[in-house]
């Protein structure tokens, strides 16, 4: 029997407390969203670490279970949710369910009508996030949500020449504040069972009548005032009309596999898509290859025992590693400026770096070469002092000149050790999204298609269809996401195959 020690034994209940604290805070919003599921999960995580940690047994288990969790946490469940969205039409107007499309078509038909209900205003903030503070007529006071009306205590509010100025649990805004989020406001609507609430400017709202209602019995949409239908499509996720017109509001809905195909058979989007892809491909080597010899040869000058004060050489090789990647590549991208950068200003030259997309490559790519060599000469350096001088010395003896020394020996014997951060390398590279989002944004566009420019990797093409100005598609940006991470798999297990038959036969 083992004695523990009464520290330990401190440590192991704070641990465990925090952890079913943890617990209880995340299950009462799962239950209140009816995530059972994820109830469940939770539930048999806590379970099982109270197991683990509270026996006596199972010691290698209490090592592997944080690593196992980390990983579900912030691998797998990412990976499976990603897959899981590139088979669905999520994106913007399609988010939620069909009950919220048409909630949100009824509300975005608001219209004032002679008698509707007016209310004083006031905004404020609670956790859920914006919020309608009204009074009517009466004096009678409510708070409007998205999820709708509900009265307020009297006691609870301090109403002020007709408007609340006070509430418990709200964060009123003033009118400075509330001027900043004017649109917000405006737009934002609060269902009620004969329409929806809307403002009237900063200070006034109104209870308006819906122009447009959900008829269950068509399963359709019906204007008021044209008549007009837009019927429930349930295989888009859609309200649409007999010429074709769709609502804006849909919903969530399996999409198959069309998000897959249309990367390849939708001729908008299957061409930019491969040229994207070939200099995804292009940049990725051509940084992997540039940054690997320049380090090298760094490694190579200073890897000579004659040389004097190398170890001040190395701390200046060094020095783009050490500052921040962000910063300098807003730095950079300064320097190619076409009118005041550094470079055209010490070269003399008027280039538009980033407005032709092979000047905007080459520039980017030199980026990388800066920032990445640093690195590669790192590595290469303590390689090269794993290499036993004997092997070289006997070649030369055997009259091998430098270069052929170099051919077949040393670099040999480099990549084997080289090899698998040279992929992972090219990896990084393939989906350096700083790289490009923060030197030039993917410019040049052609004047044909603002939605993929020139020196765009898949990643940054990725985001911008998830969250570009044009409106998101999740559903299409987590299928590209996928074809990123297959290309990447395949390429990564070529890689090794090969670096593991280079072991083969220099071992």
């Amino acid at each position: 029997m083992t004695n523990t020690h009464p520290r330990g034994t401190l440590v192991k209940i704070v641990v465990l407390g925090l952890a079913l604290a943890l617990a209880v805070y995340a299950a009462f919003p799962l239950a209140d969203q009816h995530a059972w599921g994820w109830l469940t999960v939770l539930v048999v995580v806590t379970g099982l670490i109270f197991a683990v940690y509270l026996s006596p047994r199972h010691i290698p288990a209490k090592y592997l279970v944080p690593g196992v969790l980390f990983l579900l946490a912030f691998q797998i469940v990412p990976v499976l949710y990603t897959v899981s969205t590139a088979f669905s039409n999520f994106g913007d107007g399609h988010r939620g369910s069909k009950q919220d499309a048409i909630v949100a078509v009824q509300s975005a038909s608001v219209q004032q009508v002679p008698g509707s209900t007016s209310y004083d205003l006031s905004v404020a903030l609670d956790e859920g996030g914006l919020v309608f503070l009204l009074t009517d007529g009466d004096g009678k006071a409510y708070a409007g949500t998205r999820d709708g009306l509900r009265p307020l205590d009297a006691g609870k509010v301090t109403v002020t020449g007709g408007r609340i100025t006070a509430a418990d649990g709200y964060t009123l805004l003033n009118l400075a504040e509330a001027s900043l989020r004017n649109d917000e406001i405006l737009a934002f609507t609060v269902p009620t069972a004969d329409g929806a609430v809307r403002a009237s400017g900063l200070s006034k709202a109104y209870n308006g009548q819906a122009t447009r209602f959900y008829d269950r019995a068509c399963d359709c949409i019906t204007d008021r005032g044209s008549g007009k239908r837009w019927t429930a499509d349930e295989r888009t996720g859609s309200f649409v009309a007999a010429d074709g017109e769709r609502l804006a509001q849909g919903w969530k809905v399996s999409a198959g596999f069309t998000n897959f195909t249309r990367v390849l058979t939708d001729s908008r989007v299957a061409g930019p898509f491969l040229r994207t892809l070939v200099w995804n491909l292009g940049f990725a080597v051509a940084s992997v290859l540039a940054t690997f010899a320049l380090g090298l040869a760094c490694a190579l000058a200073l890897h000579a025992d004659r040389l004097r004060g190398r170890t001040l050489y190395r701390v200046l090789l060094v020095l783009p590693y050490a500052m921040p990647s962000f910063a300098m590549l807003l730095v950079w991208r300064d320097l190619f400026n076409q009118e005041f950068g550094l470079i055209n200003r010490f070269f003399g030259l008027h280039v538009d770096w980033f407005g032709e997309p092979w000047t905007a490559r080459a520039a980017v790519i030199l980026v990388q070469l800066w920032l990445g060599y640093p690195y590669m000469f790192l590595v290469a350096t303590g390689a090269l002092q794993a290499i036993p001088k004997e092997m070289g010395e006997a070649a030369s003896v055997d009259g091998a000149t430098a270069g052929q020394r170099f051919r077949r020996i040393t670099l040999p014997l480099l990549l084997v050790a080289l090899s698998p951060l040279l992929i992972s390398s090219f990896a990084f590279n393939f989906n350096n999204f700083n790289a490009i989002y923060l030197t030039t944004e993917g410019a040049p566009f052609p004047a044909d298609n603002p939605s993929v420019g020139a020196t765009d990797l898949l990643i940054t093409y990725t985001y911008r269809l998830a969250f570009g100005g044009s409106g998101a598609q999740f559903g299409f940006a987590a299928a590209i996401s996928c074809y990123i991470f297959a290309i990447v798999a395949v390429i990564s297990v070529i890689g090794f195959r090969r670096s593991r038959r280079q072991e083969e036969v220099y071992a």
